[in-house]
């Protein structure tokens, strides 16, 4: 078997304040560890929050940044997509631009690990739609910005969004909503009509919708699916029960991602051991988030081209590793 951890990634459905060192959680005076079991999706929220309210500084920022490239390279990752709610930070610190510029320069100097970086902007529905404005605003203002999009309780509908959401559109900004993961059908059709949603943040429930899962499928919408964060939020009973070899089996498009909660390539190594799936299938799901990125064609095609010489390298042999460095 080849090893996971020199397999190229793309990381598409990651929150940074998920992501924090438990060691630098501890030394800013937060809890000192990633926590879970969640009784609640309110339980985690809470527990991120207690992260979130840690970062004060542009130097904490510009760390926890850095050290989500330090770390992600070590699992194989080449490229990510990480979620941040700077809209939420700038209010809280009286400061609207610091927190994203600190993470957008915490991201750059990461780069010499061997790893791109942009940012998708999210928003909690539990939110007023003024702050979604404003993330809209940052998303204009900094081109490494490649998305904006709803995050937290689906109970919480889009409508109140679509005005915003509809104005990122005609502006060009992509967006990314979660939708189907403790909400059913209803939210993914919703995030994927007036929503405009490129992609499908996590949209597990898919299957409740025969037809819903055909549409999706056919149109080739990818689902950023996570696994062991939907069994530590108690949304899937166990790995082994989790719905991934059913929405594959329909076809649709999968790509694998940790939410934060757990590493990315520590991930693929549990489908291989759960689900006993292969290395060309591991290689064809990370080659599914590499298409589904919003990542420039020439990286993607690089990329593609790494993948295939992971895969078609003899196990043991020198192939492709975890790049360290710039490329």
């Amino acid at each position: 078997m080849r090893d996971l951890r020199a397999l190229p990634k793309a990381h598409l459905h990651v929150h940074l304040e998920s992501t924090v060192r438990p060691e630098t959680s501890g030394e800013l005076g937060g809890p000192a560890g990633r926590g879970g079991p969640f009784a609640t999706f309110r339980d985690f929220a809470d527990h991120r929050a207690q992260v979130r309210q840690r970062l004060v500084k542009p130097e904490h920022f510009r760390r926890i940044a850095r050290e989500f490239c330090e770390d992600e390279a070590a699992q194989g990752t080449r490229y990510a997509e990480v979620s941040f709610t700077a809209a939420a930070h700038g209010e809280r610190l009286g400061s609207p631009d610091m927190p994203l510029e600190s993470v957008l320069e915490g991201l750059a100097e990461g780069r010499k690990y061997g790893i791109e970086c942009r940012v998708i902007l999210d928003h909690s529905r539990r939110r007023p739609v003024e702050r979604l404005w404003k993330t809209l605003k940052l998303a204009q203002s900094h081109p490494e910005v490649v998305a904006i999009g709803l995050a937290g309780d689906e109970e919480y509908p889009l409508a109140p969004f679509t005005e915003v959401i509809d104005a990122a559109h005609a502006s060009g900004i992509r967006l990314v909503h979660h939708a189907g993961e403790s909400a059913g059908p209803d939210s993914i059709r919703a995030a994927l009509g007036p929503g405009r949603t490129a992609r499908l943040g996590h949209g597990i429930r898919i299957l409740d919708d025969p037809a819903l899962t055909a549409e999706v499928a056919a149109a080739g919408i990818a689902l950023e699916v996570c696994p062991s964060s939907n069994v530590l939020l108690k949304l899937v009973p166990s790995l082994p029960e989790h719905p991934l070899p059913r929405l594959l089996a329909a076809g649709l498009t999968v790509t694998i991602n940790t939410d934060g909660e757990t590493e990315l390539a520590a991930e693929y190594e549990r489908l291989r051991e759960v689900f006993d799936y292969g290395d060309a299938v591991l290689a064809g799901l990370a080659r599914n988030a590499v298409n589904a990125s919003f990542a420039p064609t020439a990286l993607k095609h690089r990329l593609n081209t790494d993948i295939t010489t992971w895969l078609t390298t003899p196990p043991g042999a020198v192939g492709v590793v975890p790049r360290v460095g710039p490329r």
